[in-house]
């Protein structure tokens, strides 16, 4: 038995002016070929590291084409697109015409692509696929918590089985359960069908982190209908509301065993119990002021504000400055933020060298709706090249690098400025330069849930702030131009 692997990652806000480039898939999570995928992903906590241990538990031969990840930034390049998928389509034909064909084709898939006039990316590569291989040889897809589904992917996959938890720490399991399901589909043991329900829902992102109440209740709730028999899998997806397009929204995914009235009634179970709970999924942030106050009466250090309006791990800029002007003003001590994404000043660091004392104009030059640079007068504390180590639940034992950085502090507050559009996993980088998080006051990240896999650890309080940025969850601001339904709570209120 031999299963090719391989996919595009990349989750796209179209909110985000900054194109998404071919270089910024090459520079990002990285663009691994053939031997490379498993060289780098074996034993690591991601969908093809799930895929290469189902390939070791069932004894087939893994066949690695073309894998590669962009951190979430703006629209994807047509032509740098189309250079990808015909790279990953031409890497399986010469496979094919070289050692025989494939039995099936296992993707890691992102879910919420967005490409220069392809609103579902995701569901023109599995297309592209399924047109390869034909209908014979199965396709199955891992997609992230946030994805987008349509109706056009669910009918060109044989099976998408999407994240459950958030913090996504469940990558790897993930991609196991995909290779399991791929392995009884090509034995004959199975015969996968879907049932897509989709849902005309904002769901903020406070109330998906799966640890916590409500979404502990429905990921259970997923869990057991999984039990029931002719039941293969149940995706919950929380959408993506950052993507204009006209399948944003949330959805549930049923896989069935050659059941199609089973796999509609159960996605349509679990989505009329999502529906009508769906005021547990509305809970707003508050303001960074009250944030600071509420962490402070409660006397509880470190206080953690989550800034998830530009949150980079969602493709915001990374350089909204509401929360660093907050910290200078109430002239706070013990302060940092994780990470202002400013090249410019960057640059100007390592030109003046560590120890050196300079003017420097930090963030809001990538929009206006991130708010204005803050004149600061720093102390250049640390420099980077930006690598590290990630040691948390995600991506453990993964290197990474935030590009060219520096750490700088005036008085008592220190700010992180990076290159690279990566959120703060954890304090892993900051360690490289020389900052202990867990002996600071206050913290502020550029992340909306995924620090808290590290971070809840050694938190006093983890409060989440809708500071001015683009990535706001005041849905009501955003100009969405595609979206074709009413939704709740904007249009649909109660």
């Amino acid at each position: 038995m031999r299963i090719a692997i391989g996919g595009i990652s990349h989750e796209t806000s179209t909110f985000v002016k900054t194109p998404t480039t071919l270089k910024d898939f090459e520079s990002g999570f990285g663009l691994f070929r053939g031997q490379q995928i498993i060289d780098r992903f074996t034993g690591a906590n991601i969908c093809a590291g799930g895929f290469i241990d189902g390939a070791n538990k069932h004894g087939f031969e893994i066949v690695p084409l073309l894998w590669t990840f962009a951190y979430p930034s703006g629209v994807i390049v047509r032509d740098d697109y189309e250079l990808l998928k015909s790279e990953f389509l031409r890497r399986l034909q010469d496979e094919e015409a070289a050692r025989g064909p494939v039995d099936g084709v296992l993707l890691d898939l992102h879910g919420a692509m967005v490409v220069e006039g392809i609103d579902d990316g995701d569901g023109d590569f599995i297309a592209a696929v399924r047109e390869f291989v034909g209908a014979d040889r199965p396709i199955v897809v891992t997609h992230d918590l946030h994805g987008n589904h349509s109706q056009h992917r669910v009918e060109q996959a044989d099976a998408i089985i999407g994240f459950d938890t958030y913090p996504h720490v469940d990558m790897a399991e993930r991609g196991r359960e995909a290779a399991d399901l791929i392995v009884a589909t090509i034995r004959g043991d199975v015969r996968p069908v879907m049932a897509l329900r989709q849902l005309p829902l904002f769901w903020n992102v406070p109330c998906q982190v799966t640890a916590l109440s409500p979404m502990s209740e429905l990921i259970r709730r997923a869990h057991e209908l999984e039990t029931r028999a002719g039941i293969l899998s149940v995706t919950v997806a929380t959408g993506f509301p950052w993507a204009d397009v006209p399948d944003m929204g949330a959805s549930v995914i049923v896989v069935a065993d050659n059941d199609d009235a089973l796999a509609r009634g159960t996605a349509d179970e679990l989505g009329d119990w999502i529906w009508e709970n769906r005021q547990r999924w509305s809970c707003a942030p508050v303001s960074v002021v009250e944030a600071i106050e509420r962490g402070e009466s409660g006397g509880q250090f470190p206080i953690v504000l989550a800034d998830h309006a530009d949150n980079t791990g969602g493709g915001s800029p990374g350089d909204s400055t509401e929360v660093l002007r907050t910290f200078i003003e109430r002239k706070l001590s013990d302060a940092v933020i994780l990470y202002i994404v400013d090249p410019e000043v960057v640059e100007q660091t390592h030109a003046a060298g560590v120890g050196s004392q300079i003017a420097v104009s930090v963030g809001g030059k990538s929009d206006p709706v991130q708010g204005p640079p803050v004149e600061m007068d720093v102390r250049v504390m640390a420099l980077s090249d930006g690598d590290f180590t990630y040691d948390g639940p995600m991506y453990a034992g993964l290197t990474g690098n935030m590009g060219r950085s520096a750490w700088l502090q005036q008085d008592g507050v220190s700010v992180v400025v990076v290159t690279a559009h990566e959120q703060p996993l954890g304090p892993a980088f900051a360690r490289t330069l020389g900052i202990d998080c867990e002996r600071m006051r206050y913290i502020a990240v550029k992340s909306a849930a995924h620090f808290r896999a590290s971070f809840e650890r050694f938190a006093g309080v983890i409060i989440n702030v809708d500071a001015q940025a683009i990535q706001t969850h005041d849905f009501a601001k955003l100009k969405y131009h595609k979206r074709h339904r009413e939704f709740f709570p904007v249009e649909i209120t109660s």
